[in-house]
Parts: structure tokens; sequence; C-alpha cells
């Protein structure tokens, strides 16, 4: 047993062999130092909030980029609290036990403001003590303000009964997704929204919406655990989504009607909350491969919440085989990524129990090198889900601790995969092959941005930790860790590799094999 050090500085040169390759077998039976010293460096590691971007990543405090793994948690029934299906402090330590270290947290407008300019002081206050629970097992929350067809009316979940102006046309619901092509009402309310129509008092249902949102921001804009706001889940064009199912998009909507409202809805969080990142959505055909057009709504950190959902046919000119169609939505993210300089977030893909569409999918967001929250925790009654009952969940009952049968275990084995929860420097890439169980990460020593060297004071990362997660399901008899160009030290009984790049280093290359 070592004896404890100081400062993860000397811990880490403490494990150092001269060599331009280091090698060490890291088993799980093996000790690399005291609990207090594995503690200690493994808090200097991990990433620090609150987190920020510089262009397309997502980055700490530190200006470190940041790759976040994780899950949603929308709970879409009265009273909308993850907390009133049991969701508590045993799930959040079982998330970041297996490295998922994020969460979109559902907020429904219908909870926030049941009537008029009247908030839920007790319910924001809940939603906000589930985010702190999650933060303090280090797991990072992203405020959604989630909807699937507007309304109960309609037989989903989102706007109050106030807020839905559908000029008395009828609803038909048909069931998710159908009732948004079929249903006139809900196209009626759509529209009438995105024309910011009067509603109670002759003030805007738009306006309401944004000032809804600063009132939940206002809560929230100190809480380093919030990773940002995800400003409207999946929007709905209304009567236009004729225009937009087709490969090129629709640019008229996206620029005359999503941006103002993005707009208006950032601008109103920024009065209270300058800080956390604003997530903002194309419209939602762009999840199986309609392209977007949305300029970047400004106004501080923005980053481009996508989600990713095969349905073949539905938008015309896009792939209809599932691994192509994926395909083209990463590019197209990535595109407009380079487009607008805003940061990139995988917040939707899953709501299934096939493992390989998790895996395929999971593959590909390694390869974009793009941060990812999977659909869903629990079944949790979903009424809006193409995975209804369990077929969504990770977990069956999260009144139940997750163990045992109670989880999915080979959803969980799909989706708890090693990866650079934090690289201080900038990745050029990193996967990992679930047949050999080979984890490579190959990154630069090289801060992200011009940005992070003009306010940080410096291009390049000497003594800043990385730090790789390894979850035990994918290696059970331990791992082999190679660095080349670095320095490697374990941490939390080996679920964190942490990587030092020596002084000299441009590159650093780490390797994880099976022990053995």
């Amino acid at each position: 047993m070592m004896r404890a050090m100081p400062s993860p500085r000397r811990l880490l040169r403490g494990a150092t062999i001269a060599v331009g390759l280091l090698s060490v077998v890291l088993a799980a039976s093996a000790s690399a130092a005291s609990p207090p010293a594995a503690a200690k460096l493994e808090r200097a590691a991990v990433p620090k909030g609150p987190l920020h971007t510089a262009g397309r990543w997502i980055t700490d405090r530190s200006g470190r980029v940041v790759i976040l793994h994780g899950i949603n948690m929308v709970y879409k029934r009265p009273p909308y609290q993850p907390a009133a299906v049991g969701f508590g402090a045993d799930d959040a330590a079982f998330l970041a036990r297996n490295g998922f270290d994020t969460v979109r947290l559902g907020a429904i407008e219908n909870g926030v403001e049941p009537q008029p300019g009247q908030y839920d002081g007790g319910y924001i206050r809940r939603l906000r003590s589930t985010e702190r629970m999650l933060a303090r097992h280090r797991v990072f929350s992203l405020v959604d303000f989630h909807q699937d067809l507007y309304n109960e009316k309609f037989g989903g979940e989102g706007w109050p009964d106030w807020a839905v102006l559908d000029d008395g046309l009828p609803a038909d619901p048909r069931g998710f997704p159908l009732t948004y092509v079929t249903s006139p009402g809900l196209n009626r309310a759509f529209d009438n929204f995105w024309a910011n129509d009067a509603g109670p008092g002759g003030v805007g249902i738009q306006g309401r919406y944004a000032a809804a949102w600063a009132r939940v921001a206002r809560s929230f804009r100190r809480d380093r655990g919030v990773l940002g706001y995800d400003l409207l889940n999946e929007p709905w064009p209304g009567t236009a989504f004729r225009d937009c199912r087709q490969a090129a998009g629709c640019p008229a909507f996206d620029r005359g009607t999503l941006a103002p409202f993005y707009r208006r809805v950032t601008r109103a969080i920024r009065g209270v909350d300058q800080e956390h990142i604003a997530f903002y959505e194309p419209q939602v055909l762009f999840n199986t491969g309609a392209n977007t057009r949305i300029p970047t709504p400004g106004f501080g950190p923005t980053g481009f919440s996508f989600h990713v959902y095969c349905t073949p046919g539905l938008v015309v000119g896009a792939p209809r085989d599932c691994a192509d169609n994926e395909r083209a939505v990463f590019g197209n993210a990535d595109t407009h990524s380079r487009q607008t300089g805003d940061a990139l977030l995988l917040s939707e893909y899953g709501a299934t129990d096939d493992v390989a569409t998790l895996t395929r999918i999971a593959q590909l967001a390694d390869r974009h090198m793009v941060s990812w929250q999977e659909w869903h925790y629990c079944g949790c009654s979903d009424p809006t889900t193409t995975g209804p009952g369990d077929i969504q969940a990770l977990v069956k009952d999260p009144n139940q601790p997750p163990r045992g049968a109670n989880v999915f275990r080979d959803k969980l084995k799909a989706l708890a995969r090693p990866y650079p929860q934090a690289i201080a420097g900038t990745p050029l890439r990193f996967s990992f092959q679930p047949a050999t169980r080979r984890f490579r990460l190959v990154y630069t020593t090289s801060v992200a941005t011009q940005e992070i060297k003009r306010t940080k004071g410096c291009g390049h990362f000497r003594h800043g930790l990385t730090d790789v997660f390894v979850p035990r399901i994918q290696y059970p008899q331990g791992y082999r860790a190679t660095a080349e160009g670095g320095s490697l030290f374990r941490a939390e009984d080996g679920r964190h590799l942490i990587v030092r790049a020596h002084p000299d280093a441009k590159r650093v290359v780490v390797t994880l094999l099976p022990a053995g």
C-alpha cells in the first residue's frame, strides 16, 4: 500500500516510469494508493462546474474539454417530478458508479406555471432538489422544458391548459407520434404559439413561456451542477411540417419562426443567468434526416441539442437505411456546429431495448466526439414514447434499488462504456470496440480554442489531468493501460484512470485492454 502524498502532481510523478511508452497493469485487485490519496486525486481530475463552451466543445472551469454520457429522466404525468416515482440518491449513485455523469432533467411548463403568470415555487424547489442531489454524485443536470404533443388534450404533456389556443378545432388524439400529423387542434395550437398569439390577460403565450424560463433559471443560476438549459424539446412546426419533410429541411421556418422564439427565450434567461449554456433544438424532423438552417440565438454560451431516431421514409430524400440515416443526422449536426460555432450535445436517442441500435449510435457519438444522454432511465408510464412499457427503460422501477433483476444488464453493458470525462487538451479521436473491449484516446495538449488561450493565459496544458472513466462491467477482471506521452495513475478502485501529459508532450495516446 502506497503512502498518501500531498498533491495530485506528486502522486502522478511517483507512478511515472521514465520511458516514452508507459505501460502498467491495473487489475481490479491492485492497489495504487491509500484510499485518501486516491480520493484526492480523483477529486482533482473529475470535471468541475460551471460548464461552459469553446466552439463545438463543452468545457469545464479549467478549460478542459468535457465529454458527458448519461440518461434522460423525465416524468410526464402529474406531479411531473422524478422524485414522485422514486428517483433518488440510490439512482444517482448507480449512475455515477457506471460512468453516467449527466441527466437530462425534465421540467414540464404545466408544473412550472399552472396558472398564467403564477409560478409554482414548490415544484421548482423540488426539481432543484433533484438537481442538487445529482450534483452531490458529480452528475450534471440539463434542465429540459419538455413537451410531446403539446398538452394532455392531445395525449401528451407540456404546456398548461390555459396555453392551448386551438381555436376550437378537434383534438383527434391518435397516439404518439401520429397525432402530430392528424390533429387539427394540435397543429393550430402550435401555429398560435409560434405566432405568439395573445392568451389570458392579453399576453402572448410565447412571452409567457420565456418568462417561465426566466423564473426557473433564476432558481438554478448559482448551481455548478447544472450543465445548461434545453429550451424546448422537439419543436413541432405546426402546419408548416409539410414543408419540413425533406432532407433540406425548412429554412423559412427555421429562420423566420424558430430563431426569433429562441432569441426571445435566451434573452429572458440572460436577464437572470449569464453563465449556464442555453441549448436550442432544431425542428423535430431533424431527428430523422432533415437538415436545419437555424442560426445561433447568441446571448452568451450556446449549444445545439439534437436527437437521433430512425423513421424510414418520414423525411423525403433522407437515407432509408437506419445506419445511413443516423450518420446523416450526425453529419448535419457537425456541419451546423461548424457554421455557428455552437457546442454539440446528443440529448436523446434510444427508447429501445435493441442493443445493436444502442451500440451503433454510441459508436457514432464516439466517432464524432459528441456527449450524449440516452432515453430513458425508466418506463415510468410514459404516454409519449416509441418504446412503451419497459422497452425504453434502463431500470424497471426507480422505487426499488437499482440492482439485480431491477436493472436491464444487457442495456447497461451497451451504454456503460469507457470514455474520457475530462481532457486536458483537445481530443483528436477516441473509440471503444465492444468485441475486444479495446479503448483508445488520442489528444493534443493544446487548449481547445483561442478564447481559452486568452482567458487562461496559456495555450498548452502542462499540468492538467485527463480523466478516463473505466466501467467495471466492461473489465470485471481488470484492465491493462498504456500511455504514450504521459503518466498514468488509478483512482477509486480503477474506475478513474488519470493521465498527466509529460511537460514536453504535444500529443498523448491512451490505450486500454482487458487484463490477461
